[in-house]
């Protein structure tokens, strides 16, 4: 299915891997009576870029947005042209104060709400990465975390649902249907496969590569576990009381997905599998897996009642996208916001859209 769960790039910079949250003030420490040394703060202060009521966005902010965003298009092999990282700034910029605005105006109903879209976000995210390893190499590549996005998540979600209560948006059931019957190439999904796993991991608690004494070590336990699940033993025990994959042991270290999710080692090995066939050993970066294939899963169209929830949130963010600029300009002429950087000043009304998400 090729359409997002949400209000496709309406306030979120990155449904994920980007950066988030203002860095925490550090906690002064108690000083002698000597002279205190001169800091890079107090050298360099944090400047103010933007500011109104309840609204304050500093230079270092805004920098952490605009490092993840290049740091995202790196990932994929992709350079931002210098020609347009002003525009990409102001349109940041323009973003963060909308997410303030909006934020100030949430009701505890609506802070809720936004908590609850934003752990489904991060189920979606989790399963998109397919592994937990996989999660954390990405978020890490573009120099963030699992706390920083769930914070930022939190309050861009919290953001859009005020802005779907203050606009009144309602999509009804005939809507839904209509897209979806006019939009058949969305919901086409890829040959996919339904396998499970027991990773026995290689990598040190900091993240490097084990000495290869410890990696015999490690697989020798792996062998004995290859030998015990073709023995007949049940492959989901064997996962939940030895699998290192944190995001699937709990589950009998089981994953479904299509091509290009996983690393190319595991993928070939579990798309060549044969159902309820047991992998030799696989190896990869993060370690040896065990690989058992449990079904593949044929192309198909997605039935409706499948994707209902995600067109509706779709149309939601279409619906609440139309409405934004006029809102916003509302919003920030009552707060009395305004632009002190002369740089970062919108110098027309179309680049009053958000960023683009560098990557989903």
């Amino acid at each position: 299915m090729k359409i997002t769960n949400r209000a496709a790039g309406v306030l979120v910079a990155s449904a994920f891997l980007v950066t988030c949250c203002w860095a925490a003030e550090p906690t002064p420490e108690k000083a002698a009576p000597a002279a205190k040394a001169t800091s890079a703060t107090d050298l360099f202060p944090d400047q103010v870029v933007a500011k109104g009521k309840g609204v304050e966005v500093k230079r270092s902010r805004l920098d952490e947005e605009l490092v993840s965003i290049k740091a995202t298009a790196a990932a994929r092999g992709q350079t931002i042209p210098a020609e347009q990282m002003n525009l990409i700034e102001r349109q940041i910029l323009e973003r963060l104060i909308h997410i303030q605005l909006l934020n100030n105006r949430a009701t505890d109903a609506d802070k809720a709400a936004g908590k609850e879209n934003a752990e489904k976000r991060l189920a979606e995210i989790r399963k998109r990465a397919g592994t937990e390893e996989n999660l954390n190499l990405q978020l890490k590549s573009v120099g963030t975390s699992m706390p920083e996005l769930t914070r930022k998540l939190n309050e861009e979600l919290t953001a859009e649902t005020v802005l779907e209560r203050e606009l009144k948006v309602n999509v009804t059931d005939a809507d839904v249907k209509k897209f979806y019957d006019e939009n058949p190439a969305k919901f086409e999904q890829p040959e996919m496969v339904r396998a499970s796993h027991i990773l026995i991991g290689t990598r040190d608690s900091a993240g490097g590569e084990m000495a290869e004494d410890k990696k015999a070590e490690k697989k020798k336990q792996a062998e004995a576990l290859l030998k015990q699940a073709r023995a007949g033993e049940d492959f989901a025990k064997l996962a939940k009381e030895h699998s290192e994959d944190p995001g699937s042991k709990d589950t009998g270290g089981e994953y479904t997905f299509p091509r290009g999710r996983m690393v190319p080692e595991f993928e070939t090995t579990a798309f060549n599998l044969k159902t309820n066939e047991i992998s030799d050993l696989v190896t990869t970066q993060f370690g040896y897996h065990i690989i058992k294939l449990h079904e593949k899963i044929p192309a198909q169209t997605v039935e409706l009642e499948k994707v209902e929830s995600n067109i509706r949130d779709y149309l939601k963010g279409q619906a609440v996208q139309s409405s934004l600029p006029a809102h916003m300009t509302k919003l920030k002429d009552e707060a009395g916001v305004e632009v002190l950087d002369e740089r970062l000043k919108p110098k027309a009304p179309s680049e009053l859209a958000p960023a683009p998400a560098p990557a989903k």
